[in-house]
C-alpha cells in the first residue's frame, strides 16, 4: 500500500461488531456483479437476480443502515460489486470496490466481514507533490469547480470478471503539470496491470478552442473526465467534456494502447461527453451511443461539429449515425445541452421498431414552449434520424421534467408492464421534480407518467433497479438534498425505495427512518449525481466522506454513532482567523459506546484543529467535538476528524471544508 494512504482511515477493533449485521455468505449466490456504471453497457440499471430485498421486507423495521465504511475522498462513481473474489492472504470475499477524488482505489468486504480494507492503493503522493487536482486549479480558469473542491477519480470505472481488471482514469497534478492515466488495476490485489498506467494524450485536426497551427491537442487539465467508462469487446472507451471540448478514446485493454480518438466539435469549443457521470453506451451489436453537450452543430452541411447530438459509432469511433434536435441552435444559446443525461439502449421491443433507445437532456423555455418541458426522445437504433429543422424524425416525443434532467433512466420489465423511470430538475421554482414512470408498450412511451413519487427530488436522480425476474421490482434512488451549485453540500444523503409498479408507494427512506427515532440510517453528505448499487441484499450509497451500506437488520445490539453532522463546510474566513464549529456525537446504541481516539487527518491538515469531550458514552449520552480551521490559503482546504470507537463502522468520520480569503 503507497505510504502516502491517509493513515486515520485505519480501521481497528470492529470486525466482530461488523459481522452482526451479516445475512448472506460469500459463496450463496450465482449474481454475476456490478462491474460496470448502471449495471450493464445498455446502462439500465436493472439488477435482475436480487433474491432477497423484496418489496415486503424494505421497511424502516427490518431495513436499514447497517455499517458504513470511511473513506478519504468524495465518492462520485458508482461502487462496484463483484462476488467470490479470491484476496491473496484473506480468501474469498464478496467485494464492493469505492473510487474517491482524493485517488484513492479501496476493495472492502461488501457484507462487513472485513472492518478494514481488503487493500487499498493512494494513486497520489503528498511528499513528492503528486496530489488531485485542486478545482480552479490554484487560480487557472482552465477547469471550473463543478466538483468541488478537487478532482481525483471522477467517474465509474468498468471491470472485467474475465481477466479480474479495473479499468479507471485517476487526475493528478504535479508541481504545476496535470496529468491523466488509464490505470488497470488487479481487483484481487490493487497491483498495476498491463505495463500500465499510461498518460492519456492525443489531437486531432480542427480549429477550434487551443488549436495550435490546426492541431486541436487533448488538455489535461481542462477537459475533465465524467462519463462512466465503457469496457466493449476488448477496448476501453472514455468520454471527456470541460472547458475546451468533447472526447471519446478507445484504448485497447490489454495493451493500453491507443486505438481510436474522437473529437465532438474540433473547430468549435465545449461539446462535452459527460451525461451527469452516466457511462457512454453499447447495444448487443456493439455499436457505441454518447450524448454530447453544448457546441456548435454543422455536421447537417458537411461539418465535423456536433454539439448537443446523439451519436452512434462503430468499434474505431467512426460516425455511423446521429439524432440531433430541430431547436439546436436554440439548445446552444441557452445552455440547453442534450448531454446532461445519457442514453439508455432498450430491450427489444414488440411493435414496428424492435430496437430503440432513449435519451434526454435540459430543456424547458425558451426552447420547449408547447408545453414548456424538455423531451424526453425515443429513437430508433437502425435510423437514428439525422438532423430536420422542420420535425424531428424521432419515434416519439414525450413531455418530460419541465427544465430537463442531469440524471439518466432506468428500466424494469415486470410480471404486467414495462417501465421507464426518470428524475428530473427544477420543476418549478427550484423545487425539484417528483420520480416519474413512463409505461413501454408495443415500442412506445406513454405520453405522461403512469405513475409518480409523492416526494419531490430537488436535483433529480438516477434510479437503480432490483428485482428477481420480473418480479419484487424496487427502485431505489438517492437523493441531495441541496442545488446543485452547493458547493459540495453538507446534508445527509437519503435513500428511497419505490415499490417499482407503482411509485406512490415508497416503501422505505432512511429520512423517515430518522424521524422515527431510528439515528442507524443517517447517512454521509450528499454528492451530485450518485447512482446506488443494489447487490446480494444490501445497497451501497457513495458519499462525500464515507460508504453507507443499508440491509436487512439482523440482531443490531451494541453502540452506535450518530453525529449531528456528518460534514461541515466552514463560511469563508480571512487568512489567518480562527473559526470554529462545534458538532454533537451521541450513543444511539443499547451499549457503551467507547472513544479511544479522535484526530484530524486529509490534505491540509495542518489549518485544522480539535478538541472534544468524548470518551466513553451510555446509551444516550451526547459529547462534542470542537473543530477549529485557519486559513493559510486563499483556496479550499479539506480535513477530517476521524473518530475510533467500539461502534460499527469504526472510525467514524466528519469531513470539513474551509475557504480562506485575502
Amino acid at each position: 500500500m503507497n505510504q502516502n494512504v491517509l493513515r486515520g482511515f485505519a480501521r481497528t477493533g470492529a470486525v466482530l461488531t461488523l459481522a452482526v449485521a451479516c445475512l448472506t455468505p460469500a459463496n450463496a449466490q450465482s449474481f454475476a456483479g456490478v462491474l460496470t456504471q448502471h449495471n450493464d453497457n445498455g446502462r439500465s440499471g436493472q439488477n435482475l437476480q436480487e433474491t432477497i430485498l423484496t418489496p415486503q421486507n424494505v421497511n424502516s423495521k427490518n431495513f436499514g443502515k447497517v455499517f458504513s465504511f470511511s473513506v478519504d475522498g468524495q465518492v462520485y462513481s458508482q461502487p462496484l460489486y463483484v462476488p467470490s473474489v479470491s484476496i491473496p492472504g484473506q480468501g474469498t470475499h464478496n467485494v464492493i470496490y469505492v473510487e474517491t477524488q482524493f485517488d484513492s482505489v479501496y476493495a472492502f468486504d461488501a457484507d462487513g466481514l472485513s472492518a478494514t480494507p481488503l487493500w487499498q492503493i493512494s494513486l497520489i503522493n503528498l511528499a513528492k507533490g503528486i496530489k488531485p487536482v485542486p478545482c480552479g486549479s490554484d487560480g487557472n480558469t482552465d477547469i471550473s469547480c463543478g466538483v468541488y473542491p478537487m478532482y481525483g477519480i471522477n467517474s465509474t470505472p468498468a471491470i472485467d470478471p474475465n481477466t479480474n481488471t479495473m479499468y479507471l482514469i485517476a487526475r493528478t497534478a504535479e508541481s504545476g503539470k496535470y496529468f491523466q492515466r488509464l490505470h488497470a488495476i488487479d481487483i484481487t490485489t490493487g497491483a498495476e496491470k498491463f505495463g500500465g498506467p499510461i498518460v492519456i494524450s492525443g489531437s486531432v485536426h480542427g480549429t477550434g478552442a487551443g488549436n495550435k497551427n490546426g492541431i486541436v491537442p487533448f488538455n489535461p487539465l481542462a477537459d475533465v473526465q465524467r462519463a462512466g467508462l465503457l469496457l466493449l469487446n476488448g477496448v476501453v472507451y472514455i468520454g471527456w467534456a470541460g472547458a475546451q471540448h468533447g472526447w471519446i478514446m478507445g484504448y485497447d485493454a490489454k495493451t493500453l494502447k491507443q486505438k481510436a480518438i474522437f473529437n465532438t466539435a474540433p473547430n468549435a469549443q465545449l461539446g462535452g461527453v459527460w451525461a451527469a457521470g452516466n457511462g457512454i453506451a453499447a447495444d448487443e451489436a456493439g455499436d457505441i451511443y454518447a450524448a454530447v453537450g453544448d457546441a456548435l452543430f454543422d455536421a447537417d452541411t458537411g461539418g465535423v461539429d456536433y454539439g448537443d447530438t446523439l451519436l452512434k459509432f462503430d468499434a474505431g469511433l467512426s460516425v455511423l449515425d446521429y439524432f440531433t434536435p430541430n431547436d439546436q441552435a436554440c439548445r446552444k444559446l441557452h445552455d440547453l445541452d442534450l448531454g446532461s443525461a445519457g442514453p439508455m439502449i432498450l430491450p427489444t421491443q414488440q411493435g414496428s421498431v424492435p430496437n430503440e433507445l432513449v435519451v434526454a437532456g435540459k430543456g424547458g423555455a425558451p426552447c420547449d414552449a408547447n408545453p414548456v418541458a424538455s423531451r424526453i426522445y425515443l429513437l430508433n437504433r437502425s435510423n437514428l434520424g439525422k438532423y430536420n429543422a422542420t420535425q424531428d424524425q424521432a419515434v416519439e416525443e414525450v413531455p418530460g421534467a419541465v427544465t430537463g434532467y442531469w440524471s439518466s433512466a432506468a428500466y424494469f420489465q415486470g410480471e404486467s408492464a414495462a417501465n421507464i423511470y426518470y428524475g428530473g430538475v427544477v420543476a418549478e421554482a427550484g423545487k425539484g421534480d417528483y420520480l416519474k414512470m413512463y409505461s413501454v408498450t408495443n415500442g412506445l412511451l406513454s405520453t405522461t407518467p403512469v405513475s409518480q413519487s409523492k416526494n419531490i427530488l430537488p436535483v433529480g436522480a438516477t434510479p437503480s433497479i432490483s428485482a428477481n425476474g420480473t418480479s419484487d421490482g424496487i427502485v431505489w434512488a438517492i437523493v441531495r438534498q441541496e442545488a446543485l451549485g452547493t458547493q459540495p453540500g453538507q446534508k445527509p444523503a437519503i435513500l428511497y425505495a419505490y415499490d417499482a409498479t407503482n411509485l406512490t408507494t415508497t416503501l422505505y427512506n432512511s429520512a423517515s427512518a430518522l424521524s422515527q427515532g431510528l439515528p442507524r440510517d443517517r447517512g454521509g453528505c450528499a454528492n451530485k449525481f450518485a447512482v446506488p448499487t443494489v447487490a446480494n441484499g444490501r445497497v451501497y450509497v457513495g458519499t462525500q466522506n464515507e460508504l453507507d451500506v443499508f440491509g436487512l437488520l439482523g440482531t443490531t445490539n451494541g453502540p452506535n454513532v450518530y453525529l449531528s453532522n456528518p460534514c461541515w463546510t466552514f463560511p469563508a474566513s480571512t487568512i489567518g482567523t480562527p473559526v470554529k464549529k462545534v458538532l454533537g456525537l451521541s450513543n444511539s446504541g443499547n451499549s457503551t459506546l467507547t472513544i479511544s481516539n479522535i484526530a484530524i487527518t486529509g490534505l491540509n491538515k495542518a489549518d485544522f484543529t480539535e478538541t472534544n469531550t468524548c470518551k466513553s458514552l451510555a446509551p444516550g449520552a451526547k459529547c462534542s467535538i470542537t473543530v477549529t480551521f485557519t486559513a493559510s490559503v486563499a483556496v479550499p482546504e479539506s480535513a477530517y476528524a476521524i473518530i475510533t470507537d467500539n461502534a460499527v463502522g469504526s472510525p467514524h468520520n466528519v469531513y470539513f471544508i474551509g475557504v480562506g480569503k485575502k
